[in-house]
């Protein structure tokens, strides 16, 4: 429309009203700024996205270095019980489990009718048998020389403490003699268990030649027992029922499961780390609990076993101490599965982090770091792993922020956004 000044009433020469200047100019910039505001927006809405990715925090803390490896508990010494003899077996009674204590009767067997050796055999036993008592009879004299020096080693003693307290000796005198007698004392105990050690050895030597001879031994008119030369539990029966046994045919197995231990087959690149005296934690064996071990040996040869891919490997047997409390509270036994975890290295104060986080960059190891909401490439030094953290010795410092699991989407420059 026109608008004139107060008091004009003119047309415009075109017969509309005329505008003035002031107000196509005030229309011509509200235009102008929304088709700038339009393509403001459609510029913010073509705009490439922050990629959503997975932030961690570079921090220095406690870190393990660690090799974990699947493990199985074993004995370190199982006693597998054989027939002595030839013989008749009477029916094994134990089952495997069953619990048995030093010197119980495990099972009996009677000798066969016939002479369970030939002749140069019993006469071999007759031999030992003599030589049983010649060693007898010299454990028993020097038994008695020892007593004879003890009683003298105790008098020279006694003679001793009265003169120094008379002033006569010095304490040094006095304490060698003193010395001398308790050595004349073990010696003495020493003596009595060569004594005992002497007498059984006839005992089995009169045995054998008893059954060398086709007879039965005195002490076991009808039967012979067989006992259980450790306190344990019955492991394995290759036996039960009754019959004829050749000898040195294995009956029972039978073990301490106090002396229980773990083996575990490491990775040969593993193994030349582990040292004995090194700490290894043991989980999943059916509790949350842990239990502590140690590694006892490392054994000095290897073997190869074809992984679950068809992959060749090098592997050497490390043999890991239990804690005989702990095996027997968890209620652990022989041939159980657990996971040892090897403790290989630790620090307090460790800069670290996410294996996760770390990829090959032209051969060299790199984070992407997030700066003013941007990824950066950075190179970095890597130290030790731990499963999933990573020690880093130069690149990053602690408090910055780094990209976990990068995927192709981030690449250097490329805006980001935690998600």
């Amino acid at each position: 429309m026109y608008i004139g000044v107060p008091g004009d009433e003119g047309e415009a020469p075109d017969g509309g009203i005329c505008e003035t200047e002031p107000m196509a100019m005030k229309k011509r910039i509200t235009v102008g700024l929304i088709v700038l505001a339009g393509v403001a927006a459609l510029v913010w809405a073509l705009r490439p996205q922050p990629v959503p990715v997975s932030l961690t925090t570079v921090e220095a803390g406690p870190f393990e270095e660690t090799v974990r490896e699947e493990g199985r508990t074993r004995l370190r010494d199982t006693f597998t019980v054989s027939a002595p003899i030839a013989g008749f077996l009477h029916r094994v009674q134990l089952e495997e489990g069953d619990a048995v204590e030093l010197g119980d009767t495990l099972f009996r067997m009677e000798p066969l009718p016939t002479p369970a050796l030939d002749v140069r055999s019993r006469e071999q036993a007759r031999e030992n048998l003599a030589a049983a008592r010649s060693r007898l009879q010299s454990a028993e004299a020097n038994l008695e020389n020892l007593r004879a020096e003890a009683r003298f080693a105790e008098s020279e003693y006694r003679r001793h403490q009265e003169l120094f307290e008379r002033g006569a000796v010095s304490a040094t005198e006095v304490e060698r003699m003193e010395t001398a007698r308790d050595r004349a004392r073990s010696a003495v105990r020493a003596g009595e268990s060569a004594v005992e050690v002497a007498r059984s050895e006839i005992e089995g030597a009169r045995i054998v030649l008893e059954i060398a001879s086709g007879q039965m031994p005195e002490s076991e008119t009808e039967t012979l027992s067989v006992r259980s030369p450790v306190s344990g539990v019955v492991l394995e029966r290759y036996r039960c029922c009754e019959g004829t046994i050749g000898a040195g045919e294995a009956v029972l197995v039978v073990g301490d499961l106090d002396d229980l231990e773990v083996q575990v087959d490491l990775l040969s690149m593993d193994a030349v780390r582990v040292v004995p005296g090194m700490r290894v934690r043991l989980t999943d064996w059916g509790r949350d609990a842990e239990l502590e071990g140690t590694v006892r040996r490392v054994q000095p040869f290897g073997f190869t076993r074809i992984s679950a891919l068809g992959v060749d490997e090098q592997r050497v047997p490390v043999i890991l101490d239990l804690d005989a409390v702990e095996a027997r509270m968890a209620g652990l036994a022989v041939g159980y599965r657990v996971e040892a975890e090897f403790l290989l290295w630790e620090g307090d104060e460790v800069l670290q982090v996410p294996t996760s986080a770390l990829f090959r960059d032209r051969g060299e190891w790199s984070v992407f770091v997030v700066e003013n909401g941007r990824a950066e490439p950075r190179r970095v030094e890597v130290g030790r792993r731990s499963g999933f953290a990573t020690q880093i010795l130069e690149g990053l410092e602690a408090g910055e922020r780094v990209v976990t699991r990068p995927g192709d989407r981030v690449q250097a420059g490329t805006r980001v956004v935690e998600n």
